[in-house]
């Protein structure tokens, strides 16, 4: 009976922490702004076979749009994203207890062991598979729209359980050892965790060639590996393309038995979520327990950005934003705020300086051909630059500060919305330009997009509070965006030449909708 009280009083704790947890992440506006980004990008994959291209095509014969082949197909388009994402998307707890000093508080509670890092690590299990199941939902949806044969939930159930557990488990158990080891709460976690994501990149070109062997197939936690493996028992994964694929016509189409799943490849999947639970065992030894003299204020505080390593090298780059905080000064009203802006952001990242002349030389440099992929580059170093801009002031806990000048937060928040514009400009026009002068279609395109892009990168960062939300949503629209080539509502910048009057006229109302949101927000937060 001695032991049966503290299994479950440390059992109530679990549950409580996870619980806590769960409800705290979902309540967030993040939450549904990232709801909104997983089922968008879910509804993208499925493509129209209509348009000429399809979900998963074997040797230019299409796989008809049954369960199995949608619950596939996409589990194994999701699987390398969501991993990235998800990441990120849990990471920074610990740092936000230090910060808002609860940390000390669960640092000298009795059950601030054991039982509150797993409560934490369920909790974002919980959290993550709430968005699965959410992107699920979405395919299923798709399914009754655009599918052949009858709507199997089990077979979607099967399938996103098998192939998404071991990613779910690896992915919160890396966030929990990275917000809960002190030596990895700053940018060395982050590293950490895109190497590791590297890593599983590099696996790819093996398992799409059939020749992996068993360890790259225990070891793969995105869970493309058992997404081939399921399709290998009646299809010819070698001659296969998953995503959005071009198909003949003119061949009879394939057709994917309800369960593709063997006994071998199901317990793969099982002994790979069992090996994804291995990074939560360092963080329950080691949690440092919010212990003052192994986790800081200011490391807490330590901006997490892929750029920030570069930064101390490339300092003395800073010193060519003095002209244009002159020109700030001088300059009256909005424009001179907007100025002024840009000058902050690029002096705090002299990294981005450094992406800013790079690209500038590689749009003279290169040829027309190059002009698309170059301007995708441009958009991603410049939505990592901004992702942040939006919150800079309440991280640097400066936002009441700046709602009490003339004109307000209102006022702050479309200045920020201009300086990012800005900085989009400054990264892109130049290629955009030559683009322009060949093809003025994809330079409207451009134009339209990139305000839309900055209209949706401030009302995201305020709505959510966070910098991440942004961060992920540009590079999940960025990786459809590299593997969609054909789709025009993809093209948002005419990069791939695919944007159409009525996909940039969606672009262009999504701008608007999101600025005016943005500004309802913002008004609605200062009263």
């Amino acid at each position: 009976m001695s032991f049966k009280r503290p299994l479950a009083g440390a059992a109530q704790a679990l549950r409580t922490v996870a619980l806590a947890e769960l409800r705290l992440r979902l309540r967030r506006t993040a939450t549904l702004v990232t709801v909104l980004v997983v089922m968008a990008l879910s509804w993208l994959m499925i493509s129209d076979p209509a348009g000429g291209s399809t979900l998963i095509a074997v040797d230019g014969a299409r796989v008809l749009y049954t369960s199995a082949a949608l619950a596939l197909g996409t589990a194994g388009q999701t699987g390398m994203l969501f991993g990235l994402a998800g990441f990120y998307l849990l990471r920074g707890r610990a740092a936000q207890d230090v910060r808002s000093g609860i940390g000390a508080v669960i640092g000298a509670s009795i059950d601030g062991g054991a039982p509150f890092v797993l409560g934490r690590w369920l909790g974002g299990v919980l959290y993550l598979c709430a968005l699965l199941i959410a992107a699920m939902a979405t395919v299923m949806l798709a399914h009754a729209v655009r599918g052949e044969g009858p709507i199997e939930p089990l077979v979607y159930g099967v399938t996103y359980v098998l192939v998404f557990t071991p990613l779910v488990l690896f992915t919160a158990s890396c966030a929990t050892l990275c917000d809960h080891w002190a030596p990895l709460m700053g940018k060395r976690g982050d590293l950490l965790f895109f190497v590791a994501w590297v890593a599983q990149l590099a696996l790819l070109p093996q398992l799409m060639s059939g020749h992996a062997g068993p360890a790259v197939w225990l070891f793969d936690f995105t869970g493309l590996s058992g997404v081939l493996m399921a399709l290998s028992t009646q299809l010819d994964v070698t001659r296969l393309s998953l995503g959005i694929a071009d198909f003949d016509p003119a061949k009879a189409p394939l057709l994917l038995a309800a369960l593709p799943w063997s006994a071998q490849a199901a317990g793969l999947r099982v002994c790979t979520a069992l090996l994804a639970v291995l990074p939560l065992l360092p963080a329950l030894r080691w949690f440092h327990r919010y212990s003052p003299d192994r986790v800081k204020p200011g490391r807490a505080r330590a901006r997490r950005s892929p750029l920030a390593l570069l930064n101390g090298a490339l300092r003395p780059l800073s010193h060519l934003c003095r002209p244009l905080f002159s020109l700030a000064s001088r300059t009256p009203g909005m424009a001179g705020q907007v100025l002024a802006d840009v000058a902050l952001t690029l002096a705090a990242s002299p990294a981005a300086i450094a992406l800013l002349l790079a690209a500038q030389v590689a749009a003279l440099t290169v040829d027309a051909a190059r002009l698309g992929p170059l301007l995708l580059a441009c958009v991603a170093f410049w939505g990592i630059l901004v992702s942040d801009l939006a919150t800079r002031d309440d991280d640097a806990n400066c936002a009441a500060m700046g709602a009490a000048v003339p004109g307000g937060a209102e006022r702050r928040y479309w200045r920020q919305l201009g300086a990012g514009l800005l900085l989009a400009v400054m990264f892109s026009a130049l290629a955009g330009v030559r683009l322009a002068l060949l093809q003025p279609q994809r330079g409207l395109a451009l134009a339209i997009g990139l305000c839309a892009l900055s209209a949706l990168a401030s009302c995201m960062g305020r709505a959510s509070g966070t910098a991440r939300t942004f961060l992920v949503a540009v590079l999940a629209w960025l990786y459809v965006c590299v593997n969609a080539v054909h789709i025009p509502w993809v093209d948002a910048i005419g990069a791939t030449g695919a944007a159409t009057g009525p996909s940039m006229a969606g672009w262009a109302g999504a701008g608007v909708i999101a600025a005016l949101a943005g500004q309802w927000i913002e008004g609605r937060r200062v009263r």
